[in-house]
């Protein structure tokens, strides 16, 4: 495992129109390491998740994504190395699962014209439909696949280019139990799969958490309210304090779950 930091972030303020969405921010993601960005909706998440994946610069501060500083290096060039899932990709035709999964190598929403991959990279693209649990979706088109296996088909696609990072935008959006029980189950599977490959998780919803969560950061109003090891970080005081309600917070088989921190009620009679 590299010594080297994937992800490196160092006193990042952004500022919008006069409005600071994040202050003084750091983080450093290693390979290996799997962390989740939790915070009420307004913390700021999507804003940091949107520097590591090098879609916006800064306002003061550091970040440096796959050991290149942004401000320094091309930023179109520098994504297509880093794996960004995004439930909300505008595809407009109605391509099949596996061509989906092979624009992940061209870094584009649909295909390129007259490109035609490998059979290497074809092998490639049935391997990570498989691994997401898509072998039966496999010629299915876009508009046919449910929001779980869209989900999916994004994450199959964002691994085609071999990333050593992989963001996830709150992947499970929109989906029922169901489907949101199998996308966790597919990403716990990347992380034994893929043991040097970091990954980022942005969500506000702790049950949607993969076992294998390794770290966490808990933002709130822009700020970092604490950060580091998931079982340090996860308390149920703090995250009471991340989302300003009494929370209790419980794990089991390595999953989280929250329900609302009431006093008990009085006895009567």
């Amino acid at each position: 495992m590299s010594a080297d930091p994937v992800l490196r972030v160092e006193d990042v303020d952004v500022v919008r129109d006069g409005n600071p969405i994040l202050r003084e921010i750091s983080l450093t993601v290693r390979a290996g390491e799997h962390w989740a960005m939790l915070g009420a909706n307004g913390a700021g998440k999507s804003t940091l998740l949107s520097l590591l994946g090098a879609l916006a610069h800064p306002t003061r501060g550091i970040v440096e994504v796959l050991g290149h500083r942004l401000g320094r290096v091309d930023m179109r060039q520098l994504r297509s190395y880093v794996g960004h899932v995004n439930p909300r990709h505008d595809l407009r035709s109605p391509l099949k699962v596996e061509d989906v999964v092979l624009t992940g190598l061209t870094n584009t929403i649909e295909r390129v014209p007259r490109w035609k991959p490998t059979p290497r990279q074809v092998a490639d693209a049935d391997r990570l439909i498989a691994l997401l649990g898509l072998s039966d979706r496999h010629s299915a088109r876009w508009p046919t696949l449910s929001q779980g296996e869209r989900g999916r088909a994004l994450i199959a696609r964002a691994l085609m280019p071999s990333p050593q990072l992989l963001l996830l935008d709150e992947p499970a959006t929109g989906l029922d139990v169901a489907g949101r029980e199998q996308l966790i189950e597919r990403i716990d599977t990347l992380q034994h799969t893929y043991p040097d490959l970091a990954s980022v998780l942005v969500t506000h919803h702790l049950e949607e958490l993969p076992p294998g969560t390794t770290h966490v950061m808990l933002l709130r109003d822009g700020r970092c309210l604490a950060s580091g090891p998931s079982d340090e970080v996860l308390t149920s005081d703090q995250v009471s304090k991340c989302f300003d309600h009494p929370i209790l917070l419980t794990r089991v088989d390595g999953r989280w779950s929250v329900r609302a921190n009431r006093p008990a009620r009085p006895q009567v009679g």
